[in-house]
């Protein structure tokens, strides 16, 4: 086990992550490892497959994320061992469960949707109002580092479904 701080990665550290099963999934297939604003890199990148997922039925693209999200557990619980830090910012995997989880209403939704629902999941997931910023405090290991984007995921959602209904978008369960 090599420590860290929760910003900066060692060449070496950044090798071990891409070298194992564990640490590609936990840091996003590499995405976690740009110099800066790697949650928002990983929320980036997860729109990719989000493209392609937002043509299953909602109970398979529910099963996806949650498959996600356990293997996502596993994989920062591993990664986070290895650097010596519970959440470090390299590992977002849990940007993509929360993202796709925020995405939910935009599912069959114009554009502009995915657009705001990008920039809900994103604030909620900085700001970490209550509880989710409890949970981030209180929780540790791998389970600790995806359970505030689920919530964070969760809140923007709920925002973005409002959004939507304000606009008169009809949403995926409708």
């Amino acid at each position: 086990m090599i420590a860290a701080d929760r910003k900066t990665l060692t060449p070496a550290q950044r090798r071990q992550l891409v070298t194992s099963p564990a640490g590609w999934i936990a840091c996003g297939f590499g995405s976690g490892l740009v110099p800066k604003a790697q949650g928002t890199a990983g929320s980036l990148l997860a729109l990719l497959p989000w493209l392609w997922m937002r043509q299953w039925s909602l109970p398979t693209y529910a099963l996806a994320v949650a498959m996600v999200f356990l293997v996502g557990t596993w994989a920062c619980h591993v990664a986070g061992r290895r650097l010596g830090v519970d959440d470090h910012r390299a590992l977002v995997i849990d940007e993509f469960v929360g993202q796709w989880i925020a995405l939910v209403p935009a599912l069959a939704a114009p554009w502009w949707m995915v657009l705001a629902g990008f920039v809900l999941f994103r604030l909620f997931d900085v700001g970490k109002p209550w509880p989710i910023g409890w949970f981030d405090r209180r929780l540790k290991g791998g389970l600790g580092v995806m359970v505030d984007d689920v919530l964070a995921g969760a809140f923007a959602a709920v925002a973005l479904g409002l959004l939507a209904r304000a606009a008169g978008v009809a949403l995926p369960w409708s």
